[in-house]
């Protein structure tokens, strides 16, 4: 026998994002609704047809609004959800001819696909239909008559008459979107948290800085004119249930109209939105005008940084600057928002003495750029993501105040001690980089544990490289750092934040260096020496030259003077360039082999040959396993350079090559392709690499490893070891 519990009539869930529910419950009862339970991403209420009309039109916060038919428990099989659903008198909801569509969430250890839930829901209902004598229902899921809700939640089941049609936070203005948009029924909810509703009674008015397209204006408008949010919709999900109530419908919807027309001509706030992009400006132009407001709000282009008070407000309330700006969802987007958040706080204090600033952000850290303190914080989802809204008062009143409004927030004592650090550092390297002239060179290199980052400058360009911290670091102290130090670099080195990338520093494996990060193909120009060469900072995480070997280069253009040169991993070949281009005009390498797996960074090689005007009949590249090409190759060499990464399981590799336990065998094969005579400069970046002790006895070895840094890199004498590896006199290749 089948445990049954019918609700009453009268009986709805209104369902909502995550973190709405307490809001929501309130909306509803100011709506004329009983809510009597809160559960996860819902509210259940009691309330007449006409109030549950209501809420579909009025509420800002609903997703959804559904008329319960049952509740059931002990609903864990698909035997027993179609039973259910066919215990619902289904004639008395679905009319002759009409088409269906289920929606089904939730799960139980029997029923894990929401499709496959939904799919015995419409079964249990075709059952009924056909045993009242009913022909079968077609099923429509992109725009039915009929949309049944049904949801599964530990054995509970909750199924009903979805009233609203497609879902409630779809207003209908929305269609060119701009750039990364809060769904609407959430912008709702932050002006509401901000305080909004009372501020707009009061006339105060309301800026978005970043307003995209405009979701946060448009919503705050409408509260502000007393506009229903669904006016515009032209059907609901009731529109095609039997029990529709056409008539209370129509005098709902006249009074909301009524109070549409008469809320727009009353409304005293002004509402501003500014926005660097001008298509993401005439998105918000378009969906002000499709949402009926567009005499109610201000758009203008500009730079956050130009962000000033407009004009006319010097009788209006104290407003409200609320803001959803971007997060820095990816770490090379940091250095960027960094500036901007801190940019926001100091035209916040500057422009906006006195009012409130309602900021939406997934990175709590960068909201703490801003150099204003949260009053008040509530956790929300934006989509996947866990954000907050921070509440922040700005300051007003004495001049004294006034005059640390306009100022920017000091820095920490640890972020002052990192500037410093890097003043001095580049106040060392001065001397140094006027008499070499190089352009590209390391700055900063973890000086301060507590700032575990690499710093190199690329002309006016920063490359900076987050160490992964230890697990005994917490986060988010980490991260407050790591925000810390992007705010001081840009200031300290002059550049443009911009021009700062970011990457995080791990141990790599297999194909990981060559695998890319990002696809702006922004590669540019640098010099070093006589060679020009592409790098490109934000795609890989190498940039196309590693900067500590630069003596070994140099060494390399010495020895290969019209000599015959082999660039074993040659990466994106600068050593090449440099040897083929020698330290004088004509006086570089006769010609020269470079090898490697990767197509990548072989296309670079070439691109770099190109720059350099190296005739590519003289300069090959080949594409190949080095152990391989070693094993097979019949040439001879008189400058070698070996420079294997520490650890590679590329897949296009026969075996692994871990450096410590291969190099004996990949300096032998590199000797016996070695001239005599001939010079094998071996180098690797294992920081704890031991040599083989057999290759001393068998060739001359000479460690030139602490010759082989520059004042930039004098700090870790580990980085790389470097060799010069000869045949013993007498001995051929």
């Amino acid at each position: 026998m089948i445990d049954r519990r019918s609700t009453a009539p009268g009986a709805y869930l209104a369902t909502c994002p995550k973190g709405l529910e307490a809001l929501l419950s309130d909306e509803l009862a100011a709506l004329g609704a009983e809510p009597t339970k809160t559960t996860v991403a819902g509210v259940y209420f009691q309330a007449e047809l006409v109030t549950a009309y209501r809420a579909c039109l009025w509420s800002r916060l609903a997703n959804r609004v559904v008329r319960c038919l049952i509740q059931e428990d002990d609903v864990e099989t698909p035997e027993r959800l179609r039973e259910a659903s066919a215990g619902v008198d289904w004639q008395a909801h679905l009319a002759v001819g009409s088409t269906l569509a289920v929606d089904f969430h939730g799960r139980s250890d029997a029923i894990r696909h929401t499709r496959f839930g939904a799919q015995t829901v419409k079964d249990g209902v075709v059952e009924r239909l056909q045993a009242d004598g009913r022909a079968r229902p077609r099923v429509d899921p992109q725009a039915p008559d009929l949309r049944l809700y049904a949801n599964l939640h530990r054995g509970r089941l909750t199924l009903g008459i979805d009233l609203s049609g497609e879902s409630l936070h779809r207003r209908g203005y929305r269609r060119g979107t701009g750039h990364a948009p809060l769904k609407e029924n959430l912008a709702a909810a932050l002006l509401i948290r901000a305080g909004w509703p009372a501020m707009a009674r009061e006339g105060a008015p309301l800026v978005d800085p970043l307003c995209g397209a405009g979701t946060l204006l448009i919503e705050a408008a409408m509260m502000a004119a007393d506009m229903a949010p669904n006016l515009q919709r032209e059907r609901f999900g009731f529109h095609g249930w039997v029990g529709h109530d056409e008539a209370g419908w129509r005098e709902l919807k006249r009074e909301a109209e009524a109070r549409a027309s008469i809320g727009r001509k009353r409304c005293r706030n002004r509402l501003f939105g500014f926005d660097r992009s001008p298509p993401a400006l005439a998105a918000a132009k378009s969906n002000a005008m499709r949402a009926g407001i567009p005499a109610l709000i201000e758009l203008t282009g500009g730079a956050l940084g130009e962000l000033e008070r407009p004009g006319g407000l010097d009788e209006a309330p104290p407003g409200l600057i609320i803001t959803n700006p971007p997060y820095g969802e990816r770490l090379g987007e940091l250095p960027e928002l960094v500036e901007l958040y801190a940019q926001l706080g100091e035209r916040a204090r500057a422009a906006f003495p006195g009012w409130r600033l309602a900021l939406f952000t997934a990175n709590p850290d960068l909201g703490h750029r801003t150099g204003l303190r949260a009053h008040k914080q509530y956790s929300l989802k934006n989509g996947p993501l866990d954000a907050r809204l921070l509440l922040m008062d700005i300051p007003s009143g004495t001049d004294e105040e006034k005059g640390e409004a306009t100022s920017k927030p000091s820095r920490s004592e640890g972020a002052q001690m990192f500037a410093n650090r890097l003043l001095k550092n580049r106040k060392r390297l001065n001397k140094w980089l006027k008499r070499s002239g190089e352009s590209c060179y390391r700055l900063y290199d973890a000086d301060m544990p507590e700032y575990a980052l690499a710093i190199d400058v690329y002309g006016d360009r920063v490359h900076v490289q987050e160490y992964a911290p230890p697990r005994s670091v917490d986060p988010g102290q980490a991260q407050k750092r790591l925000h810390e130090a992007l705010g001081v670099i840009p200031e300290v080195l002059g550049v443009e934040p911009s021009q700062v990338v970011i990457k995080q520093r791990q141990r790599q494996s297999g194909r990981a260096q060559y695998q890319r990060q990002d696809t702006s193909g922004e590669r540019f120009e640098v010099r070093e020496g006589r060679a020009r060469l592409w790098v490109n900072l934000r795609d890989y995480l190498d940039t196309g030259l590693f900067l500590d070997h630069r003596p070994v280069r140099r060494l390399l253009a010495e020895l290969a003077e019209g000599k015959r040169f082999l660039n074993l991993f040659c990466y994106t070949a600068a050593a090449t360039v440099q040897a083929a281009l020698g330290q004088d005009e004509g006086r570089g390498a006769s010609d020269s082999v470079s090898v490697d797996l990767s197509n990548t960074y072989l296309d670079w090689a070439r691109e770099n040959f190109r720059l350099n005007r190296l005739d590519p009949s003289r300069h090959r590249v080949v594409r190949d396993d080095c152990f391989h090409w070693l094993e097979t190759a019949g040439s001879e060499f008189d400058v070698i350079f070996l420079d294997p990464p520490t650890f590679s399981n590329s897949k296009k590799m026969t075996d692994t090559l871990d450096v410590q336990r291969d190099h004996g065998r990949l300096v032998r094969l590199a000797m016996a392709r070695l001239a005599p005579g001939g010079t094998l400069v071996f180098s690797n970046n294992q920081r704890r690499f031991k040599l083989d002790a057999d290759l001393a006895e068998a060739f001359v070895v000479e460690d030139i490893s602490a010759k082989t840094f520059d004042p930039d890199f004098k700090r870790r004498p580990d980085l790389h070891h470097c060799f010069l590896i000869r045949h013993r006199d007498g001995e051929e290749a």
